[in-house]
């Protein structure tokens, strides 16, 4: 099966990008905070929306965080020894949102740039398709958080299987994730596979250990180095 190596593309842990960007010295700084905001942008925006933000006040609020996140050194506040990723993003977009919004309307009217610029038709498509009941905004962008982290480790398990030249056996097997284990009909599977219900059966099984193990090393990536991972993927999956 796919290889289980970890790719390079994806650093030790997210805080590694967070701390990257904070040394503009730093060789890939600026491609490393592309990444981070790029990774994890919906989150806030759905929490703004939730907050009661029309669509284009949402994405000027996201655009805006991104670049003064960075302008004004907020990443250095971001200490990977005490807490998540998950917890500091929503605490300072909380607090751009609360001390900085009003003042950075006036600047882009101004003729300020935003050099993020977000897919706010896809943004939107996304949050209107949310079958989730109504949630508060914390509760939403927790749930979108855990959704975001979900779609990474969906997106690195399908380029493994691209990378071993197998990328239509990911696409017969990827609705086997969701799926109970009791309402698979290895018939099917194998006719897709084009192989037999024993090899299947083991197909499947590969597949959901080796997610489990990439959705947890997503998870470390957006905790500290001393956090409970197991708390956090239990938050998580309370969330969806």
């Amino acid at each position: 099966h796919p290889s289980t190596a970890q790719s390079p593309a994806f650093p030790n842990t997210r805080w590694s990008v967070v701390l990257a960007a904070t040394q503009r010295e730093t060789p890939g700084a600026a491609g490393a905070l592309d990444e981070l905001c790029r990774a994890y942008w919906y989150p806030l925006y759905a929490f703004a929306r939730r907050s009661g933000q029309a669509a284009h006040d949402a994405q000027d609020l996201t655009q805006e965080f991104f670049a003064r996140l960075l302008a004004h050194r907020w990443l250095a506040d971001a200490d990977r020894e005490k807490g998540k990723l998950r917890t500091f993003l929503i605490v300072a977009f909380k607090n751009f949102m609360a001390k900085e919004w009003r003042r950075a309307s006036a600047e882009k009217r101004g003729g300020a740039q935003a050099p993020l610029q977000l897919d706010t038709a896809i943004a939107e498509s996304r949050y209107a398709a949310d079958a989730a009941p109504a949630h508060a905004a914390d509760a939403a962008f927790d749930r979108q958080w855990a959704l975001t982290l979900l779609n990474l480790t969906i997106g690195r398990l399908s380029a493994e299987f691209a990378d071993a030249g197998r990328p239509g056996d990911f696409d017969a097997l990827k609705e086997c994730l969701m799926a109970d284990r009791g309402s698979l009909d290895y018939a099917v599977i194998a006719a897709r596979l084009g192989g037999s219900e024993g090899a299947a059966r083991v197909a499947v099984h590969r597949l959901r250990k080796r997610f489990r193990e990439v959705f947890r090393e997503e998870v470390a990536q957006t905790v500290s180095d001393g956090a409970d991972l197991d708390a956090e993927m239990r938050h998580l999956a309370a969330c969806l």
